[in-house]
C-alpha cells in the first residue's frame, strides 16, 4: 500500500514540476523579497519587519494561490485525459490515488516554500539580519497553511470540475484568511448574520496570519508573546483539516463514476 501511494505521489511531483506557472511563481516571490530591499529602504528603522513580512506574505499567498492550482488540474487531467481508467483498473484503490496525488502535492509545495523561505533568508541577510524565532514560526505556519489548502483542493476536485473547485476553493482559504472578522460577526445583533457566521466557524479553517485575540492578547507572528505551544497547537489543527479534507475527498472520489 505505501509503495503504491509513494508511486504516485512521484509521479505527480514529477508532473507537477513541469508545468511551467511554477518556476513564474519562484520568479514572482523572489521579486517580491527584491522589492522588500527598496521598501525596508524607504522605511525608518524597519528594513528587518519589511522584509519579513513581506517574505512571509509572498510565502502565504503565492504558496496558496499554487496549492489551489495543482490541486484543481492534477487530479482533473487524469480524469481528462482519460488516464484514470487505467489506474482505476490496476490493484490500486481510489482512496491510495487521491492521497498519493496529495502527497506528491506536499512534496512540491514543500520544495517551492523551502525556495521561498531561502529568499527571504537572503534578502535578510543582504540587510545584516538573521533569523528571528518570529521568522521561523511564520514560515512553520505559512507551510501548514499552503498544505491545507492542497487538501482544500483536492476535496472540492474529487467530485466537481475545475471552475467550480477553483471557486470553492478560493473561497474558502478567502473566508480562512477573515476568521477574526467571521468571530466578530457572531456576536451581530441580526439572528440570521449570527448564524451564518457560526456555521461558517465552524466549517473554514483560520488562516488568519493575525487579527486573532487570545487571552486579551492580539495575537501576531512578530510577537514575543506568540509560544511555540502556539504554533505546535495550529499545527495539529491544520493537520486534523488535512486527514478529515482527505477523508471526505477519498469517500466522494470513490463514488464518482468515471464513465
Amino acid at each position: 500500500m505505501l509503495g503504491r501511494i509513494w508511486a504516485i505521489a512521484l509521479n505527480t511531483f514529477r508532473e507537477a514540476a513541469r508545468i511551467k506557472v511554477l518556476y513564474g511563481v519562484v520568479v514572482l516571490v523572489v521579486g517580491a523579497n527584491l522589492l522588500s530591499l527598496v521598501l525596508g529602504e524607504m522605511s525608518y528603522r524597519e528594513e528587518a519587519r519589511v522584509a519579513g513580512d513581506i517574505g512571509l506574505a509572498g510565502m502565504s499567498i503565492f504558496g496558496s494561490l499554487t496549492a489551489i492550482l495543482l490541486g484543481l488540474f492534477l487530479l482533473y487531467n487524469e480524469v481528462q485525459r482519460r488516464t484514470i481508467h487505467a489506474i482505476v483498473s490496476k490493484p490500486i484503490e481510489r482512496w491510495e490515488f487521491v492521497v498519493g496525488k496529495w502527497l506528491g502535492m506536499a512534496l512540491v509545495l514543500s520544495v517551492l516554500v523551502g525556495l521561498f523561505a531561502l529568499a527571504m533568508v537572503g534578502m535578510l541577510a543582504a540587510q545584516g539580519v538573521g533569523v528571528t524565532d518570529a521568522i521561523l514560526k511564520g514560515t512553520l505556519l505559512a507551510w501548514m497553511e499552503v498544505l491545507t489548502v492542497a487538501a482544500i483542493a483536492i476535496f472540492f476536485s474529487s467530485f466537481s470540475t475545475p471552475f467550480l473547485a477553483g471557486i470553492f476553493s478560493l473561497a474558502m482559504w478567502v473566508l480562512g484568511r477573515l476568521t477574526p472578522e467571521i468571530a466578530d460577526a457572531t456576536k451581530a445583533a441580526s439572528p440570521w448574520i449570527k448564524a451564518t457566521a457560526k456555521l461558517a466557524s465552524w466549517i473554514v479553517p483560520d488562516f488568519s496570519p493575525s487579527g486573532r485575540v487570545i487571552q486579551d492578547v492580539h495575537v501576531s507572528i512578530h510577537g514575543d508573546f506568540v509560544p511555540w505551544s502556539y504554533v505546535g497547537i495550529t499545527s495539529a489543527m491544520g493537520v486534523c483539516w488535512i486527514v478529515c479534507l482527505l477523508a471526505l475527498a477519498c469517500v466522494l472520489f470513490h463514488r464518482r463514476d468515471f464513465v
